[in-house]
């Protein structure tokens, strides 16, 4: 792997989320010099990209006083134009046609680079997560929105436009709840951490509970198990519409909701076995170890590729899962 470690610098690493803005900076190992989390203000819009702005300023200061930091590494959520480094439209935080990029850069006077959140979370998955020796797999993130990254025949499948693996808006209630995209029974209503919280709510649970406290329910609580089983059973449909069309050997769940590991990933298992019980092979599924991390790693990552080139994958092999410290 060569030299590495605090010699070489670090990547300021940012994940800008619906529920929270992630930051880090990230040596050449893998290592967490600095991490930063902030909570992502109400109703989006400028309050979240000031709030993103206060993270990578602070981070970027300590930097100043230890790690050169070599390059800002951006992930954000919505339809992105990696090219020219713009949210085009981010409905979950209420952001349209803001330039990310050129924002950052005037900011910390550092390059800074710009890509889809779920696309970095695929990254790290393939390079030091659940999916490294799949080359045929979907890794579906599950968190305040959903959405998934493809891969196929070792290949990302961006699609004509650049937006493919909008999975959260695959349909899979005829005429159920209205989303905010302006179809109805979108999986986004039924699977995200929102989604269950709501739910839960509904069926008589504690309201506003988190999607993690119904999961600590689950054993004690009717109307936690409820909502989770319709959640799973939700993700499990829309999994096996994309098996029928993509021909995965593996799907992964990340982001937030995969914390749950196998409670999780057994009736969801169950569900897409019993939906294609006509072949002969389904994919594994698997939850990943980079659970709400996956996205922020695959910034670094995609940091420190700028950084070192196409061949720098190597440094990436014996990173920790998830980032150490």
């Amino acid at each position: 792997m060569g030299e590495s470690g605090a010699s070489d610098g670090a990547v300021l690493a940012v994940d800008l989320g619906g529920t929270a803005i992630k930051g880090a900076l990230v040596d050449r190992r893998g290592r967490a010099l600095r991490e930063l989390v902030r909570p992502t203000p109400g109703g989006g819009g400028p309050g979240a990209l000031s709030a993103l702005d206060a993270v990578v300023a602070s981070l970027a200061a300590d930097g100043a006083d230890g790690a050169r930091v070599r390059v800002v590494s951006v992930v954000v959520p919505g339809i992105v134009d990696v090219e020219a480094g713009r949210i085009v439209f981010a409905g979950n935080l209420g952001l349209r046609d803001v330039a990310v990029r050129d924002r950052l850069s005037a900011l910390t006077e550092l390059p800074t680079v710009v890509e889809h959140d779920v696309r970095a979370a695929g990254v790290a998955e393939r390079t030091i997560g659940a999916a490294r020796e799949s080359s045929d797999h979907i890794v579906a993130v599950c968190g305040t929105g959903i959405a998934a990254a493809v891969v196929s025949n070792g290949a990302v499948v961006a699609g004509a436009h650049g937006v493919a693996g909008e999975f959260g808006h695959v349909p899979v209630r005829p005429d159920g709840e209205r989303c905010e995209c302006g179809q109805r029974g979108c999986l986004e209503r039924y699977a995200s951490a929102a989604a269950i919280a709501r739910r839960y709510a509904a069926l008589g649970g504690e309201p506003g509970a988190s999607a993690r406290s119904v999961v600590e329910r689950l054993a004690t609580d009717p109307a936690a198990a409820r909502a989770w089983e319709e959640a799973c059973e939700a993700l499990g449909i829309a999994l096996a519409g994309a098996t029928t069309l993509l021909d995965p050997s593996l799907v992964v769940i990340s982001g937030g909701l995969a914390a749950a590991g196998e409670a999780l990933a057994a009736p969801v298992r169950e569900t897409l076995s019993a939906r294609l019980a006509w072949r002969s092979a389904v994919p594994e599924v698997r939850c990943s170890p980079l659970a709400g991390r996956a996205g922020l790693l695959g910034a670094a990552v995609l940091g420190w590729r700028h950084v070192l080139g196409a061949g720098g994958d190597d440094a990436f092999r014996e990173w920790y899962s998830p980032i150490s410290s």
